[in-house]
């Protein structure tokens, strides 16, 4: 399921006040919010798009292309996240767009905090889902772990958030200070 148009414009808005040049999105899908913020960032920015589905990906560059979007400014890898992202450069992001699999949502925060530049943004996409996350009745796995994310995000003196009531729900925080900043 691709991003809304209320989601997808909200990302591209990030991207552009970011003025974006380093973006890192986990799940690809068929593009949708790539374009979104592909047409957000700076005309030299690259997106770094991780995705396990080869397949999702090869439909992404097919989007980028028919887009008009150059080559070199989309880079697509295919693996697990949790896999992926630790060989990412540290510090390097101006934003993390996460909607991959929901239950590893709290790991892509981990990994989100030691990728982003201070001030940069994380994002995850489906913080209501469905409505789901609100009704302490709904207690499967997904649900239970979105809902974790959002408490662990409100309590992080690290990050300053937002929900955004757009399509299903988008979780945006800012890192404003990391452990390293101290030393």
């Amino acid at each position: 399921m691709p991003i809304s148009p209320g989601g997808g414009a909200s990302l591209r808005f990030l991207a552009s006040i970011l003025e974006a040049r380093a973006v890192v999105e986990i799940g690809t899908g068929t593009g949708v919010s790539g374009l979104w913020l592909l047409r957000g960032m700076r005309g030299d920015g690259v997106l770094t798009t991780v995705d396990i589905e080869a397949e999702h990906q090869r439909l992404a560059r097919q989007s980028f292309t028919e887009a008009g979007i150059a080559t070199q400014r989309a880079r697509t890898i295919s693996g697990s996240a949790l896999e992926v992202l630790p060989r990412l450069t540290d510090g390097h992001y101006d934003l993390v767009f996460c909607d991959g699999d929901k239950r590893e949502y709290s790991a892509y925060l981990a990994e989100a905090m030691r990728l982003l530049r201070p001030g940069g943004v994380v994002a995850f996409d489906n913080a209501l889902w469905h409505d789901r996350v609100a009704d302490p009745a709904q207690r499967d796995d997904e649900t239970v772990a979105i809902r974790e994310l959002g408490r662990a995000v409100a309590a992080h003196d690290g990050l300053l958030s937002v929900l955004l009531p757009v399509g299903d729900g988008l979780l945006c925080a800012k890192k404003v200070w990391s452990p390293e900043d101290e030393d």
